[in-house]
C-alpha cells in the first residue's frame, strides 16, 4: 500500500480555474476510489504479478470504461477533459489500472462506437461500460510493432463467414477478454476491423510471463486458427489503418493524462519523505539538491497538465491533430519516467521497497514509453509534421 495518502494534485498556475466544477467532482470521486479500493492492494497485486480481482466491474461501477461513450449506449456521455481526469488519477494508483481503462474504452468500445453497426453498438457498448464484458485490442504482431502496415494477421471471405488467422503480441487484458477488436488484412490487401469473440473456435490467448512492468495487469497473445468470424462481426464503417490509428490516437491522448498522475504521486511522496528525512541535523528538504529536483519536478509536471489541457479543449472541439497527441504523449511519459527515476533517489534506498510507489511507476512507465507508438516514433511523428519529409522509410 502507499506510504502516504494521495493527496491534492499540485496546481502551481492554477489550472483548476480552467476546469468546471462537474470537472473537479469527477477528479475527486476517481481519487477516492483509487485511495480506498487501489492503493490497499497494488503493492501485493504487482509484487505477486496478479492483476487486481475484479477491476473491469469495479472501473465499470465508478463510470470510468468508456465514460465519453454517450449514455444510450451504457457511457457517461463525458467531455474529453473528464476522460482525461479520470486516466490521470487511476494512473495515480497504477499504471495498470490506467491501462485496463484505457485499453476498454479507447481501443475497444471507440472503435465499436465510430465504426460499428447499430445492432454491435447496442450489443457489445452496455456490457463493456459495465465491466461485464471485458475487451482488448489487436493490432501488434510478432513481427510488427512500430509498421502495422506489414501485418501479416489476414483474412479470406468465406461467403458466409471470415477465416482468420494469424497472432497478435502485447496485448493487454488478453487472457482476461470476453472479445477481441482485431485488425487484419483481406486478400486485397485492405485492413480490416473485425470483433472475435471467445467463444469462437480456434481463438486462444496465451498469458505473457515473467513482466518486469504492468505486473498488476495481465498480458498475453491473440492466437487465430482458422477462426471462423460472422460478417455481422465486422466493423463496416472504416476499412485502412485509418480505423486502428483513430483508436490509437484516443489512447495516446489518454496516456498523455494518465502519467501525469504517476509523476504527481511520485512528485507528492518526494516532498513529503523530504521534509521528515533527517540527515546531518536537519530535514533533506533543506538541502539545494533536493530542492533542485523537487523544483524541476513541479515545472515539468506543471507544463505536462497546461498540455494536456489544451489538448483536452482541441479533442473537444475535433481539432487535435495526431502530431499534436503524439508530442504529449511523448512529452508527458518522458517527464513522468524521469520524475519517478529521480524522486526514487530523494527516497535513497527506501525508495526501492513497495511501501513507497517510486520503483512501481518507474517500472511501469518502461513499458508506457514504449507502448501505442515509442519515445523515438512519436519524435519521428513530430519531425515529419515539421519537416513534411518522411524518416519512416
Amino acid at each position: 500500500m502507499s506510504y502516504y495518502p494521495l493527496q491534492s494534485i499540485p496546481d502551481y498556475f492554477g489550472i483548476d480555474d480552467l476546469l468546471t466544477e462537474e470537472h473537479q467532482l469527477i477528479r475527486q470521486s476517481v481519487r477516492d476510489w483509487v485511495q480506498s479500493f487501489i492503493m490497499p492492494q497494488i503493492d501485493e497485486a504487482a509484487q505477486n504479478h496478479e492483476d487486481i480481482p475484479n477491476l473491469m466491474k469495479e472501473l465499470g461501477s465508478i463510470g470510468a470504461l468508456g465514460p465519453y461513450i454517450p449514455e444510450e449506449y451504457g457511457g457517461a456521455g463525458l467531455d474529453q477533459i473528464s476522460y482525461g481526469l479520470i486516466m490521470q488519477e487511476l494512473e495515480r494508483g497504477d499504471s495498470a489500472v490506467r491501462s485496463a481503462a484505457s485499453v476498454q474504452s479507447s481501443l475497444v468500445m471507440f472503435p465499436i462506437f465510430e465504426y460499428g453497426s447499430e445492432e454491435q453498438k447496442r450489443k457489445f457498448l452496455p456490457k463493456l461500460a459495465s465491466g461485464e464484458m471485458i475487451g482488448a485490442f489487436g493490432l501488434t504482431e510478432p513481427n510488427h510493432g512500430s509498421n502495422p502496415a506489414g501485418m501479416e494477421t489476414n483474412y479470406k471471405d468465406m461467403g458466409d463467414y471470415l477465416l482468420l488467422n494469424g497472432a497478435k503480441m502485447w496485448i493487454t487484458n488478453a487472457p482476461l477478454c470476453d472479445i477481441a477488436v482485431v485488425w487484419a488484412k483481406g486478400e486485397d490487401g485492405k485492413v480490416r476491423g473485425m470483433i472475435v469473440e471467445r467463444s469462437f473456435e480456434g481463438f486462444t490467448t496465451p498469458e505473457t510471463h515473467n513482466k518486469w512492468s504492468l505486473r498488476a495487469s495481465k498480458t498475453g497473445e491473440l492466437v487465430f486458427n482458422n477462426v471462423k468470424v460472422p460478417k455481422e462481426n465486422l466493423l463496416p464503417n472504416v476499412e485502412g489503418l485509418k480505423g486502428p490509428l483513430s483508436c490509437l490516437n484516443s489512447a495516446r491522448y489518454g496516456i498523455s493524462w494518465g502519467v501525469i498522475g504517476a509523476a504527481i504521486d511520485c512528485y507528492c511522496t518526494a516532498v513529503q519523505y523530504s521534509k521528515e528525512r533527517i540527515q546531518f541535523g536537519k530535514p533533506i528538504a533543506s538541502f539545494q539538491l533536493q530542492q533542485k529536483k523537487l523544483a524541476e519536478f513541479l515545472t515539468e509536471i506543471t507544463k505536462a497538465q497546461l498540455l494536456s489541457w489544451k489538448l483536452g479543449v482541441l479533442k473537444n472541439d475535433h481539432k487535435a491533430t495526431p502530431a499534436q497527441i503524439s508530442m504529449a504523449k511523448r512529452n508527458n511519459v518522458k517527464m513522468a519516467i524521469d520524475i519517478a527515476r529521480e524522486s526514487r533517489q530523494i527516497l535513497g534506498g527506501m525508495g526501492i521497497v513497495g511501501d513507497f510507489p517510486m520503483m512501481r511507476h518507474a517500472a511501469n512507465l518502461e513499458s508506457v514509453i514504449t507502448y501505442e507508438g515509442t519515445h523515438d516514433v512519436h519524435l519521428l511523428i513530430t519531425g515529419m509534421d515539421i519537416t513534411g519529409i518522411n524518416a519512416f522509410g
